[in-house]
């Protein structure tokens, strides 16, 4: 089975609004993972406009499923990993003044950089995944990297999905097909939602894990967080 992921970053942006602590942030973990989410993911950014130092610190303490922690790698993200040792740490290329994550690596350009910091990971216990667009050199030289997973960059098929769903997915089946060949785990991420979801895990059955974070939390705000968790599981079954 697919495991869902729940990026619980929106949540710390509510909270983040107002200050104090509504809605807690440790606390719709515990729920999102009491009402079936396979695991928490957060991504730190440097200036704490969402999750913050503290929340990683706070959140290690009480997941119980996998915490993956997404991020840049400097020196400040590897230094959290190597404090927290999460499950999964998820590489991804976008600097600091960045909005969202919206492109993958190139691996071939950043392939000797890559390699150390998951030699490093690797050295501290932690699953490595690198966030990727469906270039199969970027999946070529992803695997020279001995990372554990690719992440796709999901972006791409989210936008194409409503005007043609198998021209959407048709690169995503080509590049899972070549990183399975090289032995690579697959991850999924960013826009996925009530409406793409199923077909792409139909499509690319060998996912691993998707992670899912605006879309979700935003479906909450309608249906309820026990609900919505749910249902992102049944489209994943």
């Amino acid at each position: 089975m697919t495991k869902l992921s729940v990026n619980i970053n929106k949540i710390a942006t509510i909270r983040n609004a107002r200050g104090g602590q509504t809605p807690n942030v440790v606390q719709v973990a515990m729920d999102c993972e009491r009402f079936g989410a396979q695991g928490i993911t957060v991504h730190p950014r440097p200036d704490e406009r969402h999750i913050t130092g503290q929340d990683v610190v706070d959140l290690a303490k009480v997941v119980t499923t996998e915490f993956n922690i997404e991020g840049y790698p400097d020196q400040r993200y590897m230094d959290m990993i190597e404090r927290i040792r999460p499950a999964q740490a998820t590489l991804v290329p976008d600097p600091p003044h960045v909005l969202t994550s919206n492109a993958g690596w190139d691996t071939k350009a950043n392939e000797q950089q890559l390699k150390e910091l998951i030699d490093q990971l690797h050295a501290w216990g932690v699953r490595t995944s690198i966030f990727v667009d469906t270039n199969l050199q970027n999946i070529d030289y992803a695997a020279k990297t001995s990372v554990n997973r690719v992440e796709f960059y999901t972006g791409p098929y989210a936008e194409q999905f409503a005007s043609g769903k198998e021209k959407a997915i048709e690169p995503y089946i080509i590049a899972s097909k070549r990183a399975l060949e090289l032995g690579l785990e697959l991850n999924a991420g960013h826009d996925l939602n009530q409406e793409n979801l199923r077909f792409f895990k139909q499509s690319i059955p060998e996912l691993d894990e998707v992670s899912i974070g605006h879309a979700l939390i935003s479906d909450a705000l309608y249906l309820g967080l026990e609900n919505t968790i749910q249902r992102y599981i049944y489209l994943l079954r």
